[in-house]
């Protein structure tokens, strides 16, 4: 069974923000998902948040009420505790297999350096992309990452310069989507869910509309 929102097309303001500033609850991106847990009347307990300036986007992420460990692993990255962020710099919504304006990328609160303790990014490719992106530049990406026997907070400055096709003063509109997977709360995802290919079908996606000062 489908969900509901694969009938209609969903634009969301994305705020103008300050490289570097705290973003408030007015950056908030709406829970209108779909969990996929073993308890299917849980709530996947999460705040996630975007802005954008010329230079590229901002997230924050927080998973709260964890009792298990995290569990972020580079070999099984689409298992790993942490957040999948698709995004076409084109944003078309008319084809089904990726462009090379389309990325999908991973974040995730620890995983990297000596100790593991660090967040790490990847660049994960798109199943049956017509084109991939340029080659992505990870270490150019800003992550802080704060974990704590009660889950994580993950911040996160992704540069525009690093993104195939992005140019906001051309293309305000992002192609956008995301699964946030936590093996203790289970998977959510954004809009698209499985059995859908949410994950590299553009057409799915939603629309971060980058909202002027």
């Amino acid at each position: 069974m489908f969900a509901k929102s694969f009938l209609y097309r969903f634009r969301f303001p994305c705020q103008y923000a300050v490289t570097g500033a705290v973003l408030d609850e007015t950056y908030q991106i709406p829970h209108f998902g779909q969990l996929e847990s073993a308890d299917s009347q849980a709530g996947f307990p999460y705040d996630f948040r975007i802005g954008w300036n010329e230079t590229g986007l901002l997230f924050s992420l927080i998973v709260s009420e964890k009792i298990q460990s995290l569990w972020c692993r580079t070999t099984q990255p689409d298992d790993s505790d942490g957040i999948q962020i698709c995004l076409d710099t084109r944003d078309i919504k008319d084809i089904h297999r990726a462009s090379r304006f389309c990325h999908r990328l991973l974040f995730m609160p620890i995983g990297s350096g000596r100790d593991q303790s660090q967040p790490l990014a990847l660049w994960l490719p798109i199943h049956r992309a017509r084109e991939h992106p340029n080659s992505i530049d990870l270490s150019q990406i800003s992550m802080m990452s704060k974990v704590s026997p009660k889950g994580y907070r993950l911040d996160v400055f992704l540069p525009g310069k690093i993104l195939t096709g992005f140019d906001t003063s051309e293309h305000p509109n992002l192609g956008f989507h995301f699964a946030l997977k936590d093996r203790e709360h289970g998977n959510y995802y954004f809009l698209a869910a499985p059995p859908l290919p949410h994950d590299q079908d553009p057409s799915l996606w939603g629309t971060l509309t980058m909202e002027r000062r």
